[in-house]
């Protein structure tokens, strides 16, 4: 969990030194709010999911691997996106109504992103990485990953629905 308490927030700084932030101007209270989500939310969640998985899927063969990606990819990977944008919109302290409409407006195209990437990710994870080791890996991966969701979570969910200029490699269909 340490890990996620440390990796969640450094994205956070990332992403804000994209916008033009620096030391002096870095929105604090958004860092550490992503500490306090990957630390007390993801990194217990996730694992749990690996734990389970590794109970039900035992072993780390090649067929053992690719089970526990398609599952992951179309239950714990769907359910981690919607609970990160509708848990940091509360931590925002938005109306659940807002925090819903941010998890319609950014879910599918965060998730078509993900797709692309994670399933390779989790491949090695589940076939080459020991039991105990995955949960360590996987926060390591996720530092670029975590700098996406946040740079996903700031974009004005209209300029999403807007297919604007902002977001050009999505090629959101909608």
């Amino acid at each position: 969990m340490a890990s996620y308490g440390v990796i969640w927030p450094i994205s956070s700084l990332i992403q804000q030194s994209f916008e033009g932030r620096n030391f002096d101007n870095y929105d604090w209270w958004r860092t550490a709010r992503y500490g306090l989500y990957g630390s007390c939310y993801v990194a217990p969640t996730l694992y749990t999911w690996l734990t389970v998985a590794n109970i039900i899927w035992p072993g780390s063969t090649i067929r053992a691997g690719l089970i526990k990606t398609f599952v992951e990819t179309i239950t714990y990977t769907p359910f981690a996106m919607c609970s990160f944008y509708f848990g940091m919109s509360l931590l925002e302290l938005k109306p659940v109504h807002e925090a819903v409409a941010e998890v319609q407006a950014k879910f599918w195209p965060t998730y078509k992103v993900g797709a692309s990437v994670w399933p390779a990710v989790a491949m090695v994870n589940f076939c080459l990485i020991p039991p105990r080791n995955r949960v360590p890996f996987i926060s390591v991966c996720s530092l670029m990953w975590t700098c996406f969701l946040a740079y996903m979570k700031h974009l004005d969910k209209e300029a999403i629905k807007s297919k604007n200029k902002a977001v050009p490699f999505l090629k959101i269909n909608t």
